[in-house]
């Protein structure tokens, strides 16, 4: 053996460890060849993550949950957005379930509004907490930490393959389906999923408060801050930030220091600003988007290090703010918590507020929001929202020329199943923010409870399809939707009948086939969707009927409708071979009124709107004999 040859065997071994070049990454791993094999792969143990493993494997069927971090809950978590923008009337599943948790640790619903900005405000590292429990009480469910992949693809027999960077060491896995909830969609494009970065032309979607022509601009992401206060006699200033500039932060709320002129409106005294976020043990979530911490990036296509090197300008950029409110604010009392086990003391992720938007199965806009019943696909509805459209674009150079898409008014709203279900790879739902949404839109589903939803639906949607052995676009609505409402879940956003109502099941059920249909508004920032359950019923009450019955002759029904109308309708309907005479029907729907508690069974009377959808759901059942595609077309 010559010289040369020496030395290249001495260096073999510590050039294969530090390098292997083929993944994509250097690194000091070592292989374990042992394969793991689960049913489902959840790729992101972030808001919709953590949901989508607890549901599937509810279900009883295993699941794999990967997260690069040591924590569970993403944005509500790891990323500090420890405060819930809207569904609070709304409590549906797994989000009801969560807030639950929090009110049983805090002592109270009232213990969790310390801050104006919601309702539900908590400290990151006890979300953490109650999201790891409620996991590792699912005994088919567990999470690798410290944990990503770094290669996949599905072979010939429909199995997916994924290496994966665990701690140092390579691991293996096989899954059936996996479900992406990763922060900016990163497994779909891995995958060769579609889809769309920035703001879609007014052109493309129809939707009137959209730009004239397409960019690819995104939200502002923020790096949030926790501090807490340490008493007044305590100096926690942090070192002066590298590159601080005073002059970013002096609008962030009034003060002499404010040169410019913004609205009214947008300004608060300075008081007001550090309550906006205050959280339980007097800390503080900084989460500022008038001229705080917001801060404009778009990382989404860039490598791994190139995010890392921006990212740090982010951090930066809190840093100087969170320097300006101890320094300029006077408030050195209050410095960064130890809610997150990291170096400096910043959250584990920014607050993503955007990201890749998938070329999806079906496409949801503002349109489909704001005239729900022009088109069918809200009976398709597996998530619920009622938070405004909120774009995030005052750190954007030049955001004056876009649309001002600042809490956008629309009604609450159902979210259809067919945004998870991308559009030519089979074996893959998305969830998180990265679902077929339009730009618009996704100013709404972004937020935290919404999200929960979805992640809830896609675990959901995942167990039926192993459980039924076939592709998760061939999963029935009905099935997701009713597995949802055993769940305690919403598919359809009424207000005024909530969980506990002994009809909800029923109203629920009849407002996702179209046949009664609630009215939608906006009143500030609460948007509302109303069954009007205690309305009176009119014949154009039942104007989704012809749509279900296309056979029936409804001619008869009159203005308004009695209790004795109501079952002629439902006879009608049944074309009597449902019933032998008259007096059985009766008979039915009077055992179906006394169950639920209406006593009142005088046919002459007027019958109301809840009591309507209660016979039809009883008697007819049209959401089980009416199944719907995934458009919420009806399948005669």
């Amino acid at each position: 053996m010559n010289s040369f040859q020496h030395i290249i065997k001495r260096l073999f071994p510590v050039l294969f460890w530090l390098c292997i070049p083929i993944l994509g990454f250097c690194t000091t791993s070592v292989h374990n060849d042992a394969l793991t094999k689960v049913d489902i792969v959840v790729v992101g143990g972030g808001t919709s993550g953590t949901m989508s493993a607890i549901q599937a494997a509810r279900m009883g069927v295993n699941v794999l949950l990967i997260e690069e971090t040591t924590w569970l809950g993403g944005m509500l978590t790891s990323a500090g957005v420890c405060a819930t923008d809207g569904n609070n009337n709304l409590p549906s599943g797994l989000w009801g379930e969560f807030r639950d948790s929090l009110v049983a640790h805090y002592g109270s619903f009232k213990s969790l509004e310390t801050g104006w900005v919601s309702n539900t405000m908590f400290e990151p590292s006890v979300g953490d907490a109650i999201l790891k429990k409620m996991f590792y009480n699912e005994k088919h469910a567990t999470v690798w930490f410290h944990s990503r992949v770094i290669k996949l693809y599905r072979d010939r027999k429909d199995i997916w393959n994924l290496t994966v960077l665990k701690n140092g060491i390579i691991k293996h896995i096989q899954a059936s389906i996996i479900i992406d909830c990763t922060e900016l969609g990163d497994i779909a494009k891995a995958c060769g999923v579609k889809y769309d970065i920035g703001m879609e032309s007014r052109d493309i979607t129809g939707e009137k408060m959209a730009p004239k022509h397409s960019n690819d601009i995104v939200q502002d992401l923020t790096y949030v801050a926790i501090l807490k206060d340490y008493g007044k006699n305590v100096d926690k200033t942090i070192p002066k930030p590298k590159g601080y500039n005073p002059s970013s932060y002096y609008c962030c709320c009034k003060s002499a220091t404010c040169m410019e002129s913004p609205s009214v409106k947008r300004v608060f005294t300075c008081d007001s600003m550090m309550s906006y976020g205050k959280l339980p043990n007097n800390e503080y979530m900084i989460n500022w988007p008038i001229k705080g911490n917001d801060y404009y990036l778009n990382i989404i296509n860039k490598t791994r290090t190139e995010r890392t090197k921006e990212l740090n300008k982010a951090k930066k950029f809190t840093l100087g703010f969170v320097y300006y409110i101890q320094t300029q604010l006077g408030l050195k009392n209050l410095g960064l918590s130890d809610e997150f086990p990291t170096a400096d003391k910043l959250p584990f992720i920014p607050y993503y507020r955007e990201s890749r938007r998938i070329h999806g199965l079906i496409r949801f806009n503002a349109n489909d929001i704001l005239y729900p019943f022009q088109n069918t696909l809200y009976r398709t509805g597996i998530a619920v929202g009622d938070y405004p459209v909120d774009q995030h674009h005052d750190r954007y150079n030049g955001k004056e020329k876009l649309p001002d898409l600042h809490f956008y008014p629309i009604p609450s709203y159902s979210v259809p199943l067919g945004v998870m279900l991308p559009q030519d790879v089979k074996g893959l739902i998305v969830a998180e923010k990265s679902i077929s949404v339009s730009n618009i839109v996704n100013g709404t589903t972004r937020l935290e409870p919404v999200v929960m939803e979805i992640g809830q639906a896609a675990g959901i949607l995942a167990a039926l399809a192993i459980k039924k052995h076939c592709d998760v676009s061939s999963v029935s609505v009905r099935d997701v939707q009713k597995t949802l409402l055993e769940a305690k879940g919403y598919i359809m956003p009424y207000l005024d009948v909530p969980l506990d109502n002994p009809l909800f099941l029923s109203l629920q059920r009849i407002g996702a086939t179209g046949i009664m249909r609630g009215v939608g508004k906006s009143v500030g920032w609460s948007n509302q969707t109303w069954f009007r359950a205690n309305d009176p019923l009119i014949a154009k009450d039942l104007i989704g009927l012809k749509e279900a019955y296309p056979t029936v002759d409804f001619s008869f029904i009159r203005d308004t409708l009695t209790l004795q109308d109501a079952l002629n309708v439902i006879a009608r309907i049944s074309q009597k071979g449902h019933f032998s005479r008259d007096s059985d029907l009766s008979s039915e729907a009077k055992k179906i009124f006394e169950q639920y508690g209406i006593h009142n069974f005088t046919l002459s009377r007027v019958i109301l709107r809840k009591e309507m959808a209660l016979l039809i759901d009883k008697i007819l059942d049209p959401f089980d004999k009416k199944p719907v595609d995934l458009n919420g077309v009806f399948i005669h």
